[in-house]
C-alpha cells in the first residue's frame, strides 16, 4: 500500500468522525430546538445534552491527536452507541422531519470509530495490561 493510502485510511476516520462530532456541539450547547427536544424525550434534559456534548467534544479533539485518537474513539463509539439506540428505542430514525439525517450521522460516527478502535487494538490492549 501507498503511504499516500496509509495517509488516507489513517486521517479520514478521524477527520469525518471529529468534524461530525464537532459540528454537533453548536446545537447541544447552544440548547438548539432539536437538541432539547430529543433529551426532553430522553428525560436527560439539560444534563444529559450538556454531557454528551462535554463528551463529543473530548472525543473529538482526541481523534486528531495521533497518540490519543484510539481512546477519542473508544469514547466517541459509546456515545454514538447511546444515540444509536436512543433512535431506536424513543425517539425514531427521523426526529423533527430530519429524514433520519442524525440516525444516520450517529451511524457514520460509530463505524469510523469502530474502525479506528479495531486499527488502534494494540494499544488498547496494552493500555489494559494485555499486549
Amino acid at each position: 500500500m501507498t503511504n499516500v493510502k496509509q495517509q488516507l485510511l489513517y486521517w479520514a476516520p478521524r477527520a469525518l468522525a471529529a468534524a461530525i462530532l464537532m459540528q454537533t456541539l453548536f446545537f447541544k450547547f447552544t440548547a438548539a430546538p432539536e437538541s432539547v427536544y430529543i433529551f426532553s424525550t430522553l428525560g436527560m434534559e439539560p444534563y444529559g445534552r450538556i454531557g454528551s456534548g462535554v463528551a463529543e467534544l473530548i472525543a473529538g479533539v482526541a481523534l486528531l491527536i495521533p497518540a490519543a485518537s484510539v481512546y477519542g474513539a473508544l469514547l466517541a463509539l459509546g456515545v454514538m452507541g447511546g444515540a444509536i439506540l436512543s433512535h431506536l428505542t424513543k425517539l425514531g430514525i427521523v426526529v423533527m422531519d430530519d429524514g433520519g439525517q442524525l440516525f444516520g450521522l450517529a451511524i457514520v460516527t460509530a463505524l469510523c470509530c469502530a474502525y479506528i478502535v479495531y486499527t488502534g487494538r494494540q494499544t488498547l490492549l496494552k493500555w489494559i495490561g494485555r499486549g
